[in-house]
């Protein structure tokens, strides 16, 4: 009895603990299950160093070449495992290395936690060595961000953090903390955030208006559904595809909604926007209900947004109350997480086919086929094709492996051509379009989750941005694979001057190294293909490797990806060509 008494004390009255502020930070960390951080040291960080040495076997600190790359990695691992990643620099050019990768963290919604140190307090505002204003620096691109000048201050911000973080429309926020905080003594008592007054994370569900949706849905006869990222930020995965399998409706995807739904799922009909499949994009403007679902109708998707989905009653289901009109006017808001009003709409929506509408995107798939599709995968043309790459590793992977991919003309020949069985698949710059996203991003995610396949797909021009993040792979022994599809050009840009520019290659080409030479430098297995012949060998014996392994793919230097919608132009006014 007397030992379940003491126990029952222990555990109702957590005793506080004396400690630094610096240690203060680890203990927030640890309190909040962070089991791996990102970053970069320096003089107005290094108290917080000091004590994550204590503490290496509870928290695994990986040290990038460059606090770009501490925020990529962190954004990697946040969006393969759900968590929020964490990453932390210095002052000064430490901070304002992380804006990037916030700022891309903003716009795509992952949930991240970055720590900077700053100057001591009583220095604030004196142009101090390594001083930067990364509070204001950063307002425009964080969820929310804070300055800590006290110690006690410490563990309800951390906690504040964490809970802003991945609440509600997840984003990333900042923590700057001063150098004489770290250093200083509080007593530690840690209590996880549940809510704050001011901050209402998921908005009131209207029962009205889901039953006003249920009804355009159930009297609809060309029904199409569009989802985004929101369904996998929501864990609404299951529901969806309930959603879509009962109402018989026909669903395409954003390149960050790709991996929420099979891709080989027979309601599945595509990727919308510039480079998206011809059939979504042609019967956006011919569908009579359109249901967007955690989307936020970029630019990209929409195309002339005066010539989009007008026809259509508009219901849109999303979580942030700013999304609502913004772009596309909605007949009908569903406000709330997906997850909740997809599980209500569920109960209300009846059991259709509308075998004829799907027949619909069927013709003008077999169209895009004939046109593109088959030409892309056709292994008896010239050089090697990107989409050849791409449907490489899905014959070794069989749709279980993670991609990440950069952004150009790769990053949609990746979007396009990849397979996948489970969400959480697909890694990439959404709305900032961030080159050298995908090598540190793809070390986070191989960190995330390690018993799956990761596979960086990346192109020359991209790749050289955060080429120095190999020192991490080499330092961690992280078994990632890097893919580059070295065209020797900037190929996206390239593209648009040979359409719109008359063939005028500013600036484009590039001169580029030895890859295979560098990789090695590292320490890293590599291997080059020059010749069709060598890329099934090629990428089985990279898929098998147990270590880190790099492959340069030498691809036909001016292909083109199609279909395109070109600026200005509607999503319905796609070229095949």
């Amino acid at each position: 009895m007397e030992v379940k008494t003491a126990s029952f004390e222990k555990l109702a009255t957590p005793a506080t603990t004396t400690v630094s502020g610096a240690e203060a930070v680890i203990k927030c960390l640890l309190e909040e299950g962070v089991e791996t951080i990102y970053g970069y040291p320096g003089g107005a960080i290094m108290p917080v160093y000091d004590e994550l040495y204590k503490y290496q076997k509870e928290i695994h600190h990986v040290l990038t070449r460059h606090e770009q790359g501490a925020a990529h990695a962190a954004q990697g691992y946040a969006r393969v495992t759900g968590k929020v990643g964490v990453a932390v620099a210095t002052s000064g050019p430490g901070a304002t290395n992380l804006v990037t990768g916030i700022a891309d963290a903003q716009i795509d919604s992952t949930p991240l936690v970055c720590i900077t140190g700053q100057v001591g307090s009583h220095l604030l505002g004196s142009d101090a060595f390594q001083e930067t204003d990364i509070v204001g620096i950063s307002t425009p691109v964080t969820k929310w961000n804070y300055q800590i000048t006290k110690a006690e201050e410490i563990p309800e911000i951390i906690a504040r953090a964490f809970y802003i973080a991945r609440s509600g429309r997840p984003g990333p926020v900042l923590i700057d903390i001063t150098k004489d905080a770290q250093f200083a003594s509080l007593e530690f008592n840690y209590k996880k955030c549940s809510g704050i007054r001011s901050y209402k994370p998921e908005p009131e569900i209207s029962m009205p208006q889901l039953e006003n949706a249920a009804e355009a849905i159930n009297s609809a006869k060309k029904p199409f559904i569009v989802f985004g990222q929101g369904v996998i930020l929501g864990g609404a995965e299951k529901l969806l595809k309930q959603l879509v399998e009962k109402t018989g409706i026909p669903a395409a995807w954003t390149i960050l909604g790709l991996s929420a739904l099979p891709t080989d799922h027979p309601l599945n009909v595509g990727m919308v926007g510039m480079h998206g499949n011809y059939a979504p994009n042609m019967l956006t403007n011919e569908c009579d209900v359109l249901i967007a679902i955690g989307m936020r109708f970029d630019d990209r998707v929409t195309g002339n947004l005066e010539k989009y989905a007008k026809q259509a009653k508009v219901i849109h289901c999303e979580i942030d109350p700013a999304e609502i009109d913004k772009n596309v006017k909605a007949d009908i808001p569903v406000l709330g997480n997906v997850n909740k009003t997809l599980a209500l709409l569920l109960d209300l929506v009846e059991e259709k086919e509308h075998k004829t509408w799907h027949q619909e995107f069927k013709d003008l798939y077999k169209i895009e086929f004939d046109k593109i599709i088959k030409n892309d995968l056709n292994a008896e043309r010239g050089k090697i094709g990107m989409a050849e790459v791409i449907d490489e590793i899905n014959t070794c992977s069989k749709g279980d492996a993670v991609i990440v991919s950069d952004v150009g003309q790769h990053q949609m020949v990746a979007c396009r051509y990849s397979k996948f069985n489970q969400t959480r698949s697909k890694v990439t710059s959404g709305g900032l379009g961030t080159m050298g996203f995908a090598l540190p991003a793809a070390i986070g995610a191989k960190m995330g989750v390690p018993h799956r396949e990761v596979v960086a797909v990346i192109g020359d021009g991209g790749y050289q941005m955060t080429i120095q993040e190999l020192g991490t792979i080499f330092q961690t022994k992280v078994p990632v694979k890097i893919v580059i599809l070295n065209n020797g050009f900037l190929g996206m840009v390239r593209q648009w001057q040979q359409l719109f520019f008359d063939k005028r290659y500013a600036s484009t080409e590039m001169v580029n190294p030895d890859f295979v030479t560098i990789a090695k430098g590292y320490h890293i297995k590599a291997n080059q293909v020059t010749e069709r012949a060598q890329l099934a060998d090629a990428v089985k014996e990279m898929m098998e490797s147990k270590e880190a392994y790099f492959l340069e793919v030498k691809v036909e230097q001016e292909e083109n990806v199609f279909p395109m919608v070109p600026t200005g132009a509607a999503c319905s006014e796609i070229l095949l060509e």
